[in-house]
């Protein structure tokens, strides 16, 4: 007996296939939704979702240009004998102020004075990277053991606290304690020694301004140091200390690890603001010291430009500042790169 049977081709021809063209519309959305997961998105998708992040960031960025980066364009100056009282406008002037070409930068490297505050910077930087720099790292560490949060809060605030000071009370205090009638020579004297004047002694002016930020901007550098430890895993103490190691080996193995990636990135950032080392606290002492120990960059600019007004002359000395501490950055940051560090930047 035969049985009639469909066959199987058949039946299936019979039921529609769906395509990769038909399928398009379905697998659109799931195209979508993976386009949104990886972050590939287009850049008007990007700002209706960014736009609010977008207008707070608006302001601060406005200020940037404004008093950041518009001014670079009066940098022409440092090729030209600029004379601001050609007119009161400062752009006419600009315009009408004749050129000279590279001579104010000959006569940059001519200067003998120049090349002193070089020295002069280079020296200051180099004590406060040796002095100043590690000690924001050791008072976290050592805020960081302490037990008691109350303890830990009140030691931090009081490290803090010379931060929100300005220049001339620091100055003002340190006048008071190691000045020529100040204490500690007052009690020298009554004791039958000799007075000293720190402040006016040229020999001792790079430590005397790296103590002085030292006592002013160190417990800056601690918040930045105690956030870098908060987000080490407590995970990783009781581990180590499961393994035996002890409170120095911890602190080896775990803390200074978490820390290394600030360490490198501050450095990065220190090395490139070498050239500039605190002009406010300096132009207020160089004249207790004289200018051949407390001459810098920063007040070389200052005082060709603003009290000598010979202007080019003072633009073109920033200009090679400006340079330099670029390509001091960038070394820096290629080191960091060596290192296995992010740096200021990624590769």
């Amino acid at each position: 007996m035969s049985h009639s049977t469909v066959p199987r081709s058949s039946a299936e021809a019979g039921t529609p296939v769906k395509t990769a063209a038909a399928s398009g519309d379905a697998a659109g959305p799931r195209e979508k939704r993976e386009k949104r997961v990886t972050g590939k998105l287009s850049l008007r998708h990007r700002f209706r979702r960014d736009r609010v992040l977008i207008l707070m960031t608006l302001p601060a960025v406005l200020l940037l240009l404004v008093f950041n980066y518009l001014p670079i364009l009066g940098n022409v100056v440092a090729f030209q004998d600029y004379d601001p009282y050609i007119s009161d406008n400062g752009i006419v002037s600009i315009l009408h102020s004749p050129f000279v070409g590279l001579e104010n930068f000959q006569r940059i490297f001519e200067d003998s004075a120049f090349w002193n505050a070089v020295e002069n910077t280079l020296v200051l930087f180099f004590v406060q990277l040796v002095l100043f720099f590690p000690i924001p790292i050791l008072l976290a560490l050592l805020i960081n053991s302490v037990v008691r949060p109350r303890v830990r809060a009140v030691a931090q605030a009081v490290l803090y606290l010379p931060h929100f000071f300005s220049w001339v009370l620091v100055i003002a205090v340190f006048q008071q304690m190691f000045g020529g009638a100040g204490m500690l020579s007052q009690l020298l004297r009554q004791n039958g020694y000799d007075g000293l004047n720190i402040m006016t002694n040229p020999d001792t002016f790079p430590f005397l301004l790296t103590a002085q930020s030292v006592w002013k901007d160190a417990g800056w550098g601690i918040i930045v140091f105690l956030a870098a430890l908060a987000s080490v895993s407590p995970d990783l103490y009781e581990a180590s200390a499961m393994d035996g190691a002890g409170r120095w080996r911890r602190m080896w193995h775990v803390t200074l690890p978490a820390l290394r990636p600030v360490i490198a990135l501050l450095l990065v950032l220190r090395v490139g603001d070498a050239l500039t080392v605190g002009f406010e606290q300096i132009l207020l002492q160089r004249d207790g010291v004289g200018p051949g120990a407390g001459e810098v960059l920063d007040t070389f600019v200052w005082w060709n430009g603003v009290r000598n007004q010979d202007f080019g002359y003072a633009a073109a000395a920033g200009l090679v500042k400006g340079v330099v501490s670029i390509g001091l950055v960038l070394a820096a940051n290629k080191v960091a790169h060596l290192m296995g560090e992010q740096g200021v930047y990624q590769k």
